[in-house]
């Protein structure tokens, strides 16, 4: 199926493992320019080469920069000011209750992923509201901003303020050709929920090494592929959804559904 997506310009963050890779490695195959971020240059660089390998007749590149610093949105635009789609993917926030997660660690994450968006999403809109042509903004979120977890607290505060961030400038972006959208993983199968698992393996059975009897109570008996959320993302920043705006999407296997 053509998606329409050929000759798109787009910028991931968050895009050197994970959903992130996924769905930047989807862009290519649909015939876009890449444009990758992340906070590691040495796993960054790996990731855009070996798919510069794999598609050599596409734009691959790249910039390493932590999300967490002053300067980090503003310097992400100054590297790339002017492209059709940005996926905000970027950030990791740990889990833990009110008493675990201290001030720092709240603050810390939440700088990345909830401001992170939030500042990445207004430099871009202003240049993609002053083309014909409009843009897409895609904010990858987490089904907990739904399905609130008091032992994810700070993720799922966060979360949710994302999911009213989408949806409200969503609602309102369309009027000046933006697409505003998000997607909501439930759990999926990246090194970051493995650790996850083992966490609540050690607290629940005792021994983290049996986290995979917790994965086989997922929906399906397993969790989400990054191919699955990423074949979401790019439906969604194509023109086959073009009527879709201010909406966020859970892809989740119908947990926060669940009673």
């Amino acid at each position: 199926m053509d998606l329409g997506l050929a000759g798109k310009s787009v910028l991931v963050t968050g895009a050197s493992r994970g959903i992130g890779l996924a769905a930047a490695e989807w862009f290519l195959k649909e015939g876009c320019d890449l444009f990758m971020v992340s906070r590691t240059a040495k796993d960054l660089e790996a990731s855009a080469d070996k798919l510069a390998g794999a598609y050599p007749d596409a734009r691959v590149e790249w910039l390493a920069v932590d999300l967490g610093d002053d300067d980090a949105a503003d310097r992400i635009h100054a590297w790339r000011p002017d492209v059709d789609i940005l996926v905000n993917n970027a950030g990791d926030i740990p889990s833990g209750t009110i008493e675990e997660v201290g001030p720092a660690a709240w603050r810390e994450a939440w700088v990345v992923k909830v401001f992170g968006y939030t500042d990445l999403s207004r430099l871009y809109m202003a240049g993609m509201a002053s083309r014909a042509s409009g843009g897409v903004i895609v904010n990858v979120i987490g089904a907990a901003g739904e399905m609130l977890d008091a032992g994810y607290i700070a993720g799922s505060v966060g979360n949710a303020a994302l999911i009213a961030f989408t949806k409200t400038l969503g609602s309102n972006s369309i009027d000046k050709g933006v697409r505003v959208v998000g997607v909501n993983p439930g759990p999926v199968d990246t090194d970051r929920m493995a650790r996850i698992l083992k966490k609540k393996a050690l607290e629940k059975l005792g021994d983290e090494s049996r986290w995979q009897e917790l994965a086989s109570a997922f929906p399906l008996g397993r969790s989400a592929t990054v191919d699955e959320i990423a074949a979401t993302i790019i439906f969604l920043a194509s023109p086959l959804s073009g009527y879709t705006s201010g909406t966020v999407i859970n892809v989740d296997g119908g947990i926060t559904n669940k009673r």
